[in-house]
């Protein structure tokens, strides 16, 4: 029999603009602690160096994580050029410089390729799990690590500043499993002078923007106090890219079994990803078939 997790069963989103220097885990066994949460997650992960939104997701609102993890993100990052590292971050060894510094608009005219559907090879030291292991720990035993070419939708990429010859300032709103050292690096190549990440920063992801996130010192100065409550987005906040349907009594307590309950029409198709609602509470996401939502996550009330 399984040992009983303690702490509160509380639900919601925490916003947390994450500092440098902290992993995403690092965050979220904070915000766990800090709340006394019994269980806690997080929607994508942010290199430990990267700053800015990392949602937090609370008993319940675990469940809709995968909604956030498919959802649109904002980053903004700076490239230094010249120099290549192997891990294409700042943290790395540099194992490729040049003299060559392309204009602003030579930089313009890159950006067009990395628009729209593109494939993309994500950085060697990097999570991508290689025959069971993560690449980063291969690379860093040694190991010359080849990583497979991975889709990516990239909506927009922008240069919004050029502090001098050396550094440029992107902008890039993305969609899932986007690697920003790997536009670094392909965009250093494509300019022929190398380059890498220096700073990187996520400024929303779905529904969160990093300016409502809490530093890791409020969240510290609130611990364990109701205050850090006040603060929890609801649950139904990363079922926003989703169509909600509300539904009956009764169709809540079938939902709620596992069972298609009935939802109120609406202007869904059959066969689309939608969630349920009564009085404004999510039950269940599913899909929805002819008056019906079939469940595939319940929500317990």
């Amino acid at each position: 029999m399984g040992r009983k997790r303690k702490g509160r069963d509380i639900s919601g989103w925490l916003v947390v603009d994450k500092p440098a220097g902290m992993t995403s885990t690092a965050v979220v066994n904070k915000v766990r602690w800090a709340m006394d949460a019994k269980k806690a997650g997080h929607a994508g992960t942010l290199d430990p160096e990267a700053t800015g939104v990392l949602a937090v997701a609370l008993g319940e609102a675990t469940k809709t994580v995968p909604y956030i993890t498919d959802a649109l993100k904002a980053y903004t990052f700076t490239v230094r050029l010249g120099q290549a590292t192997n891990t294409d971050d700042a943290e790395g060894e540099v194992i490729a410089e040049s003299d060559a510094r392309p204009s602003d608009d030579d930089i313009k005219q890159a950006l067009a390729p990395f628009l729209g559907d593109i494939m993309q090879v994500p950085p060697k030291f990097s999570a991508v799990k290689i025959d069971g292991q993560r690449a980063y720990k291969l690379a860093r035993d040694g190991e010359d690590v080849e990583l497979s070419a991975r889709p990516l939708w990239v909506e927009e990429l922008i240069l919004v500043d050029r502090p001098d010859e050396d550094h440029v300032v992107l902008e890039m709103t993305c969609g899932k499993g986007g690697y920003v050292r790997s536009i670094a690096r392909d965009l250093g190549e494509a300019l022929g002078c190398h380059g890498h990440v220096k700073e990187l920063r996520r400024i929303w992801s779905g529904p969160f923007e990093a300016e409502d996130g809490l530093t890791i010192e409020q969240i510290d100065d609130m611990a364990k106090t109701e205050a850090l409550d006040d603060y929890l987005h609801p649950l139904e906040t990363g079922l926003a890219d989703l169509p909600e349907l509300k539904c009956t009594p009764e169709g809540a307590t079938r939902l709620r079994n596992g069972n298609p309950g009935m939802v109120l029409a609406s202007d869904v198709e059959y066969g689309d990803e939608a969630w349920a609602s009564l009085d404004g509470k999510a039950v269940a996401v599913g899909i929805y078939k002819s008056g019906e939502l079939h469940p595939s996550r319940v929500f317990v009330a």
